[in-house]
């Protein structure tokens, strides 16, 4: 299966050199099938869902909710029900942090978070109202699970925690912190923005509360991403937002809300990066979640020993279970400066702290140059990004 040529972007040419795209981290490019999906849908279908009794609004509405079906299919989720589409793995969490919050959240209640954690899911537990007590990852990129059993209290109400770090590409071990989570009796939640592209994701096996993830980094368009929430939790939860779609009767003294999972899909959905979604799903599924692990897994491995070549260059991360994230510096030249060189060599690659101020201030630096892999990257690629770096650095050290 030539999987590169299905992207059309990927033949792009940069300053006169062909494209070697790094940034996957940050968002993967999409397929041709997807980018038809989303033409098709505004040149055949479009039509707000769920409201309209003609043949365009049936049929944008049987579509949408086939692709929860599939959603359902890809996470083994045991309902339909426990499927919520979002904006993207931000909105799921704000949503989960305002919801659960607003019924579980008092003045000193505590939320468990790691030291990992990208600022979406920090951020929204401070406006929660939560204390964070947080655990402690080592130089490696590793969390201390002992710290962590110790951070419980009779104010712990939820923990939340991401599957694979977007700075280090640590793959934590979840199964572990949701099983310790589960025997204080606390619920936890997984920031699967990192994971769900590159890792087959079981939520009944991991026995997760909720798992959240964005489409666009899982080859599907921007604009659409997903809240799994267990069903009796998610019955137990208020609504996140008000408006159309999430009622089931409205009157000036009392409104009665809608079933799930429409309780918390108020408003009109971006209908057509719903739809993209389906066929990004049915794309990772064509090629295979574990191939797509395997190839992953194997161009990161051949990065990590060839940047090693490179003289200056120090590696972020090095957990023995990681995702395709390669973080580095190039001796003590700032990481913008190496990502606007290479970009000049064609080659595009992620600079800054990643939203992840706090790991930047572990280690003590500004940031790192990451480069990310897809399942369309190539050993060629890698050899084009290491030659790039191999020509710049003598001018930074």
């Amino acid at each position: 299966m030539n999987i590169k040529s299905q992207f059309p972007i990927l033949e792009t040419e940069v300053y006169g050199r062909r494209l070697v795209y790094l940034d996957n981290a940050a968002t993967t490019q999409k397929p041709q099938r997807v980018i038809d999906t989303l033409a098709n849908y505004y040149l055949h279908l479009n039509s707000n869902i769920h409201r309209g009794a003609h043949y365009l609004a049936a049929q944008a509405t049987d579509q949408f909710e086939q692709t929860r079906l599939a959603v359902q299919q890809l996470i083994n989720a045991r309902s339909n029900k426990e499927v919520v589409f979002t904006r993207g793995t931000t909105e799921s969490i704000n949503l989960v942090a305002s919801s659960f919050g607003r019924r579980f959240i008092k003045p000193g209640d505590e939320v468990i978070v790691s030291g990992l954690e990208h600022h979406s899911d920090i951020v929204p537990w401070q406006l929660a109202g939560a204390t964070l007590r947080v655990i402690p990852f080592s130089d490696e990129g590793v969390l201390d699970l002992e710290a962590y059993k110790s951070l419980f209290t009779e104010r712990t109400r939820i923990v939340a925690v991401n599957h694979v770090s977007n700075a280090l590409g640590t793959i934590n071990p979840i199964k572990s912190l949701i099983d310790i989570a589960h025997n204080h009796n606390v619920p936890i939640l997984i920031d699967g923005a990192q994971g769900i592209g590159h890792i087959k994701v079981d939520v009944q096996a991991l026995g997760c509360d909720f798992y959240c993830f964005s489409g666009h980094k899982m080859y599907g368009p921007m604009g659409v991403g997903v809240m799994y929430g267990r069903e009796e939790l998610l019955e137990e939860l208020p609504p996140y937002q008000g408006g159309g779609e999430m009622i089931k009767d409205v009157a000036f003294e009392r409104t009665t809300y809608n079933e799930l999972p429409f309780k918390f899909e108020a408003g009109t959905p971006s209908v057509a990066d719903v739809l993209g979604l389906k066929s990004a799903i049915e794309f990772m599924q064509e090629v295979g979640i574990d191939e797509i692990y395997r190839r992953e897994d194997e161009l990161l491995k051949y990065a990590t020993e060839r940047i090693r070549e490179v003289e200056g260059v120090r590696i972020y991360g090095e957990a023995p279970h990681k995702a395709g994230v390669l973080s580095f510096l190039v001796g003590e030249s700032h990481p913008y400066d190496v990502g606007t060189l290479l970009d000049k060599l064609g080659v595009a690659v992620r600079t800054g702290h990643h939203c992840t101020q706090p790991i930047m201030d572990r280690y003590g630096i500004p940031g790192t140059v990451r480069a990310s892999f897809a399942v369309y990257n190539t050993r060629e690629d890698v050899d084009a990004f290491i030659a790039a770096l191999q020509r710049i650095a003598p001018m930074l050290l």
